[in-house]
């Protein structure tokens, strides 16, 4: 960033406004050029703002919170299903193609990615743990042709968009295949062969070694201590799906490791709890306001094996099958998020999505839920529900009416870029007309955030220079900022972000929105709203 003087310098607002100048974040980012949008003839004064700056003048006027919700897209890199269309595309049309789905999502009012940085033991980035993936680069272990870390310009690509950055790891699937010769020598594979189990066509490792659960936990470390993400984010992989005819060849390390009386399937659902428990541990005593969410298999159990469970006759579930005890980690707050995967038809005689909407809402423990969504199956799938476009906004709009549940996520991303163009218009013209933010929350210890204090607001007809009494705390993530004609009108003004996160910036300086209130809201790395303050064009410049 080029620094104007001691104390003050300009941040860049992406994808609604855009700073003049050329600015840099850090030493490992890049500059963002984007276009001024349109500002729509309601929201401009009769009489622009003058060349020359005035001061905006500080109103008392209370603001109503924003209504949230979560709009959340897996981009699924394993396979190359998302991104990138290939590992031997150069970094340049990598980068390209990754912006296309961001800015589409951006488009749509999405507030959050969820990007696959781990799909089979491997890396989207420099790890210690791990070599870099094929599904990157189009060899396993061999680093991309970039001096940038790709998961870095990821992030900042996701923050300056004003989208939370989720970081998709699958914990035990070691391998997607059981071509073991297109892995690396650095692959856990061959470093450590005694965790590996076959199953299947795959390789896993082996969820009872607490040398595994070490390893996995170091991982995760290494993830929140060097990046700035949002969330660890696990899917619906614990122990493998059921295989027909074959056991999953854990025996030997259950007969290790049991406890007395301890049935196979007790002994496997703790094996995963643990690891929930300690990633918890370390994921909130690294970084506190960084979340941890899993999306499971959208069934618990069936029941007809338990009166708890959902009336569905699903052929697997969490519980019974992969050994994935979900009420278990809500109720013991060890998981901030939870996206149960529910892609069946609204009314789906096995597992009707309108029947599992009501039985997570019942079922929620007081955690945010979410509901994932399957639009890769529009006109493509044997139950002719699917073939109805609307069948996504149907189901969102029934999640919307059950208050325990604050959002929705959506698998894939292609499924709503490349594909289905019209279903995603359908979701922005109904459903996703506006900007919001995703649910907050909150520690689980107290935390001291200094609350930011606006010293002035400086305004000419192209740019808003916001001047703080001291740095911004580095706790503050985004500025928000809406503009309106009418104060009674202001609360609903359209939402622009602009990512501030980590930088103890002095000043704020963005294109103007020639409007006669302007409000600014600070929210920190919770998502919680810790300040608002309101400023009125002077009435003397208006005719």
């Amino acid at each position: 960033m080029k620094v104007n003087s001691k104390f003050v310098f300009a941040l860049l607002l992406v994808s609604i406004f855009a700073c003049k100048s050329q600015q840099e974040y850090s030493q490992d980012r890049q500059d963002i050029k984007t276009d001024t949008p349109e500002v729509k003839d309601e929201e401009v004064p009769t009489r622009p703002l003058p060349d020359s700056p005035i001061l905006l003048q500080p109103l008392s006027f209370e603001m109503p919170e924003i209504p949230r919700e979560f709009r959340g897209v897996w981009i699924a890199t394993v396979v190359n299903i998302d991104w990138p269309e290939s590992g031997t595309d150069s970094w340049s049309k990598q980068k390209e193609d990754f912006l296309a789905l961001l800015d589409h999502y951006k488009n749509l009012n999405f507030n959050a990615v969820i990007v696959q940085v781990r799909a089979a033991g491997d890396a989207f980035y420099p790890s210690r743990y791990a070599p870099w993936s094929r599904y990157l680069t189009g060899k396993e272990g061999l680093a991309p042709q970039t001096s940038e870390n790709p998961l870095t310009w990821m992030i900042k690509e996701a923050h300056s968009r004003g989208m939370e950055f989720h970081a998709w790891l699958n914990p035990y699937r070691a391998t997607f295949d059981d071509k073991t010769e297109t892995l690396s020598q650095e692959h856990d594979f061959f470093q450590h062969p005694d965790w590996m189990l076959k199953y299947g066509t795959k390789y896993y490792y082996n969820p009872g070694l607490p040398e595994v659960k070490e390893k996995l936990l170091a991982v995760i470390k290494e993830l929140v201590d060097g990046y700035d993400i949002d969330a660890i984010h696990f899917d619906d992989y614990f122990y493998p799906y059921k295989v027909q005819n074959q056991r999953f060849p854990d025996q030997k390390t259950f007969e290790k490791y049991k406890k007395p009386g301890q049935s196979i399937e007790d002994w496997r659902r703790e094996n995963v709890n643990s690891l929930i428990q300690a990633i918890r541990q370390t994921v909130k005593s690294s970084k506190p306001w960084v979340q941890f969410g899993i999306s499971p298999f959208g069934v618990w159990r069936n029941q007809d094996r338990d009166p708890r469970g959902s009336p569905t006759r699903a052929g697997q579930t969490n519980y019974d099958d992969l050994y994935a005890d979900p009420l278990t980690w809500m109720q013991n707050g060890w998981i901030d998020y939870l996206i149960p995967q529910l892609y069946w038809s609204m009314d789906y005689e096995l597992a009707s999505y309108r029947k599992l909407n009501d039985w997570w809402a019942a079922n929620s423990y007081q955690t945010n839920v979410y509901i994932g969504n399957g639009p890769y199956k529009i006109r493509d799938n044997a139950d002719i529900a699917w073939d109805n476009p609307k069948e996504i906004n149907n189901q969102v709009q029934y999640t919307r009416t059950l208050m325990e549940i604050q959002g929705n996520a959506f698998f894939s991303a292609k499924s709503l870029f490349s594909k289905n163009q019209d279903v995603a218009t359908l979701l922005k013209q109904e459903l996703y007309d506006s900007p919001t933010l995703p649910p907050a929350f909150e520690p689980t210890e107290p935390v001291l955030i200094e609350t930011p204090q606006v010293l002035q607001v400086e305004v000419n007809r192209d740019l808003t220079k916001v001047s703080l009494e001291k740095p911004l705390d580095p706790a503050i993530r985004y500025a928000m900022v809406q503009g309106a004609d009418e104060l009674n009108t202001l609360a609903e003004a359209e939402n622009h972000t602009v990512w501030v996160g980590g930088q103890r910036a002095r000043a704020l300086e963005v294109n103007s929105l020639n409007t006669n209130y302007l409000a600014i809201r600070w929210i920190d790395h919770f998502g919680r709203i810790v300040q608002t303050q309101v400023f009125q064009t002077p009435k003397k410049i208006k005719p």
